[in-house]
């Protein structure tokens, strides 16, 4: 089952003896875990009926203990475990030892009066051994893998619908451009958005422009922007913000080389007659990123292209053989791109 189809379970009241939360997505763990919490348990019954444990450090029989006792004056509990290192292929040397069969057993004939959750938040388990089996075939298995940038819209309509805020489409794009697939930031942002607008708001551009957070990943497309444009201030002065969100230049220069690729790549399917929908499907990379690409792609030759990324490929190598400063190599690169002979444009 996957996170939408989970969440709209909860919502429903339809809740399980037991959850089993497997990914790396912590936003979907996190708020189906608090779904569930919310459906389950008052914030008062929450003191006595509601246990987390750390699988690293307490043994399985001991939360199976715990998840098998009688709530403490209430009708429900909540039993969280977290890491389950044995679902591993290779545990770590250090684990303690966990009995497997009991929680074997109890995934069979789970107790009517405990929730019991258990959060594997890996990219992959070991699916040969039996309990993994048992827990994706026994419980609400939930599958908590990062989104994909094709299914972002969906994803911003559900936390939109959530907190009953609409967005214009030039707002929603510069949302996209600014979370890319990082739910726990679209969440916080339409949460402050809709703080701002109120129930049945309406998002515009320039309350988007005023009120979204910028984040690295964004700022570093804005400094390849400034760079095409050929405008040396502007790249200075977003290099500067960059720097005082600790971005390390090495990154950044990754981030552009991957946008210039980008450019090479889109620049070779539209020539092979690739429309906007082609291109976005074969590289996977999101509809809206694929539009503003095609726009920059035109401004320049593949040979320009592929030179901007030789004299990026040799700042690189400066900066990790340390023959220079990686702040000064990153400005004098800047300084090549955009004013000396061997600039893009």
């Amino acid at each position: 089952m996957n996170y939408l189809e989970a969440i709209k379970k909860i919502k429903q009241n339809k809740i399980s003896n037991v959850y089993f939360l497997n990914g790396p997505e912590v936003f979907m763990t996190e708020n189906t875990k608090n779904e569930i919490l919310n459906k389950v348990l008052s914030k008062d019954d929450r003191e006595t009926n509601l246990s987390i444990y750390d699988l690293e450090e307490t043994s399985i029989q001991e939360v199976i203990s715990d998840v098998e006792t009688f709530p403490f004056f209430g009708e429900r509990k909540v039993v969280i475990a977290v890491n389950p290192t044995f679902l591993k292929a290779k545990p770590p040397k250090n684990e303690l030892d966990h009995h497997l069969p009991e929680l074997e057993a109890y995934l069979k004939n789970p107790i009517e009066y405990t929730v019991f959750i258990m959060i594997a938040s890996y990219e992959k388990i070991d699916e040969r051994k039996k309990v993994a089996k048992l827990l994706k075939k026994e419980t609400e298995y939930v599958s908590c893998d990062p989104v994909k940038e094709w299914d972002i819209d969906k994803w911003i309509k559900q936390i939109a619908d959530q907190f009953q805020v609409n967005f214009e489409p030039k707002a929603l794009e510069r949302l996209k451009v600014e979370s890319g697939t990082n739910l726990m930031f679209l969440q916080s942002e339409i949460e402050k958005l809709a703080l701002y607008v109120g129930p049945n708001g309406m998002i515009t551009e320039d309350i988007a422009d005023v009120l979204i957070s910028h984040i690295g990943e964004s700022s570093g497309l804005k400094l390849m922007d400034a760079v095409l444009e050929q405008d040396l201030s502007k790249a200075i002065h977003i290099y500067k913000d960059l720097e005082k969100l600790n971005e390390e230049p090495i990154a950044l220069l990754a981030l552009i080389a991957s946008q210039i690729r980008n450019l090479i790549h889109i620049k070779q399917l539209k020539e092979k007659g690739y429309n906007q929908k082609q291109i976005a499907e074969y590289l996977k990379i999101h509809p809206y990123v694929v539009k503003l690409s095609m726009n920059r792609e035109r401004k320049y030759s593949r040979k320009e292209l592929e030179r901007a990324l030789l004299f990026i490929t040799e700042a690189d190598s400066d900066m990790k053989q340390g023959r220079m400063d990686k702040q000064l190599s990153f400005e004098l690169l800047l300084y090549d791109l955009i004013i000396n002979k061997s600039n893009i444009g």
